[in-house]
C-alpha cells in the first residue's frame, strides 16, 4: 500500500540526512552559510524536524508537538547528536502514523489547509516527502561546498 511505501521513503530519505548530519568532519560547519545561501545545514534539519513533527506527528498522530518555525531557521548550535536523536525520534514517528493508515485514511482530506486548498492526506504526505528530498539535496550540496 501507498503508506507503507511512503513510510518507507520517510526513513531512507531521513536516514540520508542522519549520513550528512554525521558526514560533517567540524561539527561546527553545520552551522556555516556560504555565499547567497542564508539558511545552514543546521537550520534546514531543524525545519524537517520541525515541519515533520507539525504535519505528520501532531497534525495526523496527536503528539501534541509544538512547532515554532521562526526557531527552526534562527536557532544555531543545536549539537549533532541531539539533531540525530531528533531525526530518529521522527523516524519512529513516521512510520508509526503511516503504517497504522488504511487505504480510507490516505484518501481522507488532511486537517489543515495545505498548498493554498484542502487536500487529502496522500496529497500532504507526498508533497512533504519531495520538500523533504529538497532540502536532502540543498544539505549535502552545502556541505560539500564547507568541506
Amino acid at each position: 500500500m501507498l503508506n507503507n511505501l511512503l513510510a518507507n521513503f520517510y526513513e531512507r530519505d531521513l536516514r540520508k540526512v542522519i549520513e550528512e548530519v554525521n558526514a560533517f568532519k567540524n561539527e561546527e560547519d553545520l552551522w556555516k552559510i556560504q555565499g547567497t545561501v542564508k539558511n545552514s545545514c543546521g537550520n534546514l534539519v531543524s525545519h524537517l524536524i520541525g515541519g515533520l513533527n507539525h504535519f505528520i506527528g501532531a497534525t495526523l498522530a496527536h503528539t501534541g508537538y509544538v512547532r515554532n518555525r521562526d526557531l527552526e531557521f534562527s536557532v544555531k548550535g543545536t549539537p549533532r547528536k541531539e539533531l540525530v536523536a531528533q531525526l530518529e525520534l521522527l523516524i519512529v514517528t513516521i512510520k508509526k502514523t503511516l503504517e497504522a493508515f488504511t487505504l480510507e485514511k490516505m484518501e481522507a482530506e488532511f486537517p489543515l489547509m495545505f498548498d493554498g486548498a484542502k487536500n487529502s492526506n496522500t496529497y500532504v504526505l507526498t508533497l512533504l516527502l519531495v520538500h523533504t528530498n529538497y532540502h536532502l539535496g540543498q544539505i549535502n550540496y552545502l556541505r560539500r561546498i564547507l568541506e
